[in-house]
């Protein structure tokens, strides 16, 4: 397949180029004398040992650099240590026995000033004009078999033939999907049936200057929490359950597992994000879905000359971290699905990056991006499928990143403005409809302290569902609308389960279902349903109110094009696959 040949190149190229660069001999005592010495105050590091190198060597240099090994991902040979803020990178990374180093957690504090990083999943809401867009009604009818109540409004799950596929396979307990995100709600009556808490981890401890006052002692939230909603609206989208209940997911019956890497105020760092991918890897998940990048960078380049000496060191580190717990996830069988962006750009040519660094946020600054060199991580990492996002519609969402050197295959992630000239513009329903966390629905004001839907939350199309006998409005089911490639992508890694529950051999590990992650991609790929890119090519969001800068140009064949992939996810076609046989 095509995008996925040249996803391994790039890769390939960016590793090569961090091994080149890095792998400078030990210098001597009279060169390190020369060097400015670590200085300032205690920070966290991430330092990468060269493969081949033994800890005791990295250690030593660690020490050296006037730092202390605080805890290791022996999996990634990824070390955690206390040094001097200053200074340390650029010294620890002369070490041959060292890949490179990245601040664990960026330095700096922005009190009281918490990020917006959903402003186009929740476009509804931030529009000035966001009250056009159409109420949520319940429209509750008779439950058929394998769907819910709420289903009617899932066009999404239309669009990818859940609903059909279910009919021939609704998914397997023994395949288990982990959702490396803000953390999932467990309380949810369509979540609450198929989440393992046992194997699910949080691997992220709350930073108040971005996260807010901390819910929990330690400042660390229990599995089965989620203070952001992003997580739990993807993993509701994966596999809420069919349950005569609120709605359902794209593989109603897998097994949900929380991984958590992401902050509460939407930023995901390397250490967790690397951390959760390993112990994924190592408990047999099946597959993971990242609807993500990792901070701070939007495009982590080797040796950009925007960057200081040491923002390339840290950069390069990062690729060759990621880069070696995504290859160590699928060697152990973890099929990756990822989420292409929000940023509205061809990746194989990509703008002027103008958000990075993007925490400590006020510190950004323009970097022009060379595709050979820069990459948008874990997307165009090895190994993953990235997933563009479809309105109603089936056109390519305004806000999708696109093009053939990353696209898999694409799904639907809402469209707010989809439908232009007809009464469906601008309506919530043009968006995806997921579970979501009653106490962020608080206090974004949308629901009351008593659990009922505000004017506000009405307005936003929220809606809340009671299983019968339920009073207490804790254990009710909420649903919201995003939009998203973060909401497109979930789609696809619901489609990977359908394919393992299928296809998938009894795994003697832990006794669940087992599948080659190149023989899920195969069958994913091969089963997609073609499109063709629009006509005219270069298409054009102006209708919809957005600038120039918008349009974007539709490259390849019906086979495989910059917009589609291989083309639209079909769970039906999926699991009915002579691929898989």
């Amino acid at each position: 397949m095509r995008s996925r040949r040249l996803l391994a190149g790039v890769a390939v190229t960016a590793a090569a180029l961090v091994t080149g660069v890095v792998q400078s001999p030990v210098v001597g005592a009279e060169a390190r004398d020369r060097a400015v010495k670590p200085s300032g105050a205690a920070t966290q590091f991430n330092v990468l040992i060269e493969k081949g190198a033994s800890r005791a060597q990295a250690v030593k240099a660690v020490k050296a650099a006037g730092g202390r090994v605080l805890r290791s991902n022996a999996q990634l040979g990824l070390l955690t240590v206390t040094a001097p803020r200053n200074g340390f990178v650029l010294d620890v990374s002369r070490s041959a026995a060292v890949v490179g180093a990245a601040k664990a957690r960026p330095i700096g504090r922005t009190p009281e000033a918490k990020p917006r990083r959903d402003v186009v999943e929740k476009e509804a809401q931030h529009s000035p004009d966001a009250r056009r867009g159409k109420p949520g009604k319940d429209n509750r009818g008779a439950t058929t078999a394998g769907t819910d109540p709420l289903d009617s409004k899932l066009w999404g799950l239309t669009m990818v033939r859940s609903d059909v596929a279910r009919t021939v396979q609704a998914g397997d307990k023994g395949v288990t999907v982990g959702i490396l995100d803000s953390g999932i709600d467990a309380r949810n009556p369509d979540i609450a049936p198929n989440f393992d808490a046992e194997r699910s981890r949080n691997f992220v401890t709350d930073m108040p200057d971005i996260d807010g006052p901390c819910e929990f002692p330690s400042c660390k939230d229990p599995v089965g929490w989620d203070d952001s909603g992003h997580g739990t609206h993807v993993a509701g989208t994966v596999a809420a359950a069919a349950n005569g209940t609120g709605l359902s997911g794209v593989a109603p019956n897998v097994t949900l597992v929380e991984i958590r890497g992401g902050q509460d105020g939407g930023f995901l760092f390397l250490e967790p994000v690397v951390n959760a991918l390993t112990y994924g890897a190592d408990i047999g998940l099946d597959v993971i879905n990242m609807s993500f990048y990792i901070d701070p960078w939007l495009y982590n380049c080797t040796a950009n000359p925007a960057d200081s000496a040491e923002a390339q060191a840290e950069q390069r580190t990062i690729i060759a971290t990621v880069n070696r717990a995504l290859n160590y996830a699928d060697k152990k069988g973890v099929t990756l699905v990822g989420s292409l962006g929000n940023n509205h750009e061809d990746l194989g040519k990509p703008r002027t990056d103008t958000s990075s660094p993007d925490y400590p946020m006020g510190t950004s600054y323009d970097r022009p991006i060379d595709n050979n060199s820069c990459v948008d991580l874990p997307v165009e990492g090895p190994h993953v499928l990235g997933v563009s996002a479809l309105g109603p519609s089936g056109k390519k969402a305004d806000y999708s990143n696109y093009g053939v050197e990353q696209i898999s295959v694409s799904a639907p992630g809402g469209w707010f403005r989809d439908g232009f000239g007809t009464p469906s513009f601008r309506a919530n329903e043009n968006q995806i409809l997921s579970t979501y966390p009653v106490n962020v629905l608080q206090a974004a004001g949308e629901v009351d302290a008593a659990g009922n839907i505000t004017p506000l939350g009405a307005s936003f199309g929220t809606i809340k569902d009671c299983p019968p006998g339920v009073t207490e409005y804790t254990q009710c089911g909420y649903y919201t609308y995003l939009q998203g490639t973060s909401m497109a992508s979930p789609h696809v890694t619901g489609v990977a389960a359908l394919i393992v529950s299928q296809f998938g051999q009894r795994d003697k590990r832990n006794g669940g279902l087992t599948l080659k992650p190149s023989k899920t991609e195969k069958i994913l790929v091969d089963s997609a349903y073609e499109h063709a890119c629009p006509t005219p090519r270069l298409q054009s969001y102006t209708a919809e109110g957005r600038s120039t800068e918008f349009d974007a140009l539709c490259e390849g064949d019906a086979e495989f094009n910059g917009f589609y992939g291989s083309g639209i996810a079909d769970a039906y076609a999926a699991v009915k696959s002579r691929s898989g046989r």
